[in-house]
């Protein structure tokens, strides 16, 4: 029996996403391989924010083993949790005399620490780690246990057979997230359906990792059920189909074959048919990744799926296109999937189906698009065709959830890794004034349309304080932040009434509010009232009925106004 602490030091890779209240699947697939190995052994899970609190860490050294996962390869901006970094790794982990093994991103390739640097390289930390392991974590620590911790023989490159392999591991991990400290009510279950990318045939984008896990192996339906229906027993009630580089390719017809195979209608509807069937309860099913290329090639096959997702899904869904760029230049230089004018195919097929709002108070089912920039081929013209794309998606009236625009890093075994940062130093001035444009003109009108001023956004979850402040999200794929004025305890949902907007962020108030007690700040934020009414609402609480509190106004047009955002108590 061995004594094993896992540090989920969170990933953020192409296709998977294990940054709190995100959970990916390597913690749960690592549990399973050790109890596989022994269902005595005894495994204690800690986030590196856990890990980050504590004064002394000697409680790691009564443990045969140290397993920790780690590395980004896309890092983007967080709000519950931060990556680890390798300065963290040596800080906390150097000088425990103990077991220690790698996995994850960062084994394989290194860690993304911004856009635009080459990863850090994971043999740097070689001194630290007993094993960095470059194959599946899973397959290769259960022989690393089976060998009593001796690093002989071990193959670190070791991967599993196929997908279905997997599935014992997955049903026995899920037990972990009980351990996870957002565990039950704030966390979700990253799902993998399939890995590899279909477009290996012909190399794959230029800078990503997928095309090193091969062609697709997708996971059998009922595995990928009996696994959410096993974390769902564990009292998980929030999951995404996030692991894999499409999910309108999942189970696709000839993949393997060709670059843009055919999607498969029937396999997606017998999945989340079957997935609602195990989980009566559930309150968050999303999704994350598709390809612009095979909706667009695919229109009737890819119509039929977005209804799919439409028909079992929870609202506030997100289809992350990885448009990359709409420079043909680009497009040609580094494979990337699709042209413009397929990108907006794709656009408007999802806005077709997902832009009606849903019962959470936000539409169901929008696209989400991924920039990379330092790309081969850029040049200035790159930044204005981007933004003349940009802006024909505004102006027809689309809607996008996200636009995320990051530079490139260029990792190990890419074509880019060879290029470098040359090209992102060289623009890295149109890359900021670029930004700034997206943000002043595109995002904030596109707030103002998928969510009107008064519309009433459910279930968000408060995370931090910032100041007078509190941030709160809902769950889910890409979920919009939300600046509530005031400060209310965290970790509790509530309902918000839309104020104002920023640039990729919304103001909201708690809704309904007695007027009675509610704070301040909160009052200050509600649109009409401003300071000085706020000043004389304050001076004559408590109000007995709505109509005193209507006395208190100079103007009863807009005193009416904003009676839709508050209650008075009796």
């Amino acid at each position: 029996m061995f004594k094993i602490i896992i540090i989920d030091g969170y990933i953020d890779e192409p296709t998977c996403l294990g940054v709190p209240p995100y959970i990916s699947p390597y913690p749960r697939y690592i549990t399973g391989s050790i109890l596989k190995q022994d269902k005595n052994n005894r495994i204690y899970y800690y986030t590196i924010d856990q890990i980050r609190q504590k004064n002394d860490l000697s409680f790691l050294t009564k443990n045969n083993l140290i397993i920790l996962i780690a590395g980004t390869l896309v890092p983007g901006r967080y709000l519950a949790g931060y990556p680890i970094s390798p300065y963290e790794i040596k800080k906390f982990l150097e000088n425990i005399l103990v077991k220690k093994i790698l996995v994850g991103p960062a084994a394989k390739h290194g860690f993304g620490m911004q856009g635009g640097q080459k990863t850090y390289n994971p043999a740097l930390l070689k001194d630290i780690f007993d094993l960095i392991i470059t194959g599946d974590p899973e397959i290769v620590i259960k022989n690393f246990l089976e060998n009593n911790l001796k690093t002989k023989h071990i193959n670190i490159s070791e991967k599993r057979k196929n997908a279905h392999t997997i599935k014992e591991y997955a049903n026995l991990g899920s037990q972990i997230v009980k351990q996870h400290p957002y565990y039950p009510d704030y966390i979700i279950a990253e799902i993998e359906t399939y890995r590899g990318c279909p477009r290996t045939i012909t190399g794959g984008c230029s800078f990503c990792s997928e095309p090193s896990k091969g062609l697709p192996d997708f996971r059998p339906i009922n595995d990928i059920v009996e696994e959410i229906q096993n974390l769902y027993k564990q009292g998980l009630r929030h999951f995404r189909l996030g692991n894999q580089p499409c999910i309108f390719s999942y189970q696709s017809i000839d993949a393997g074959k060709i670059e843009f195979p055919r999607p498969n209608p029937e396999a997606l509807e017998e999945l989340f048919s079957k997935i609602r069937k195990v989980t009566p309860e559930l309150k968050t099913l999303h999704i994350d990744n598709a390809n612009p290329g095979v909706i667009a090639r695919y229109p009737i096959e890819a119509e039929e799926i977005a209804k799919t997702i439409v028909k079992y899904h929870t609202s506030g869904d997100v289809a992350a296109m990885g448009i990359e760029s709409a420079d043909p230049i680009v497009i040609k230089h580094n494979n990337l999937k699709a042209t413009p004018e397929e990108s907006l195919k794709a656009i408007k097929l999802i806005n077709k189906i997902g832009s009606k709002r849903g019962n959470n108070g936000m539409p169901e089912l929008l696209p989400g698009l991924n920039f990379v920039f330092g790309l081969e081929g850029e040049t200035k013209n790159t930044y204005f065709l981007n933004y003349e794309f940009l802006k024909q998606i505004l102006d027809e009236n689309l809607l996008l959830r996200r636009i995320n625009l990051r530079q490139v890093i260029p990792i190990p075994n890419t074509k880019m890794y060879k290029t470098g940062n040359k090209l992102i130093n060289k623009h890295k001035n149109l890359f900021k004034k670029f930004k700034n444009q997206v943000k002043e003109n595109i995002e904030r009108p596109m707030l103002e349309k998928i969510l009107p001023q008064a519309t009433i956004v459910k279930n968000v979850y408060t995370e931090k304080h910032d100041g007078k402040l509190t941030f709160a999200r809902q769950l889910g794929s890409y979920p919009l932040l939300i600046g509530i004025p005031g400060v209310y305890n965290l970790k509790q949902f509530m309902d918000v009434k839309i104020v104002d907007y920023g640039y990729r962020s919304i103001t909201a108030i708690p809704y309904p509010i007695d007027i009675n007690i509610v704070q301040r700040e909160t009052i200050d934020a509600i649109p009409g009232i401003g300071k000085k009414r706020t000043i004389r609402i304050l001076a004559n609480r408590p109000f007995k009925t709505k109509d005193d509190f209507l006395k208190v106004f100079d103007d009863p047009i807009v005193a009416k106004d904003v009676l839709d955002f508050l209650s008075v108590s009796n």
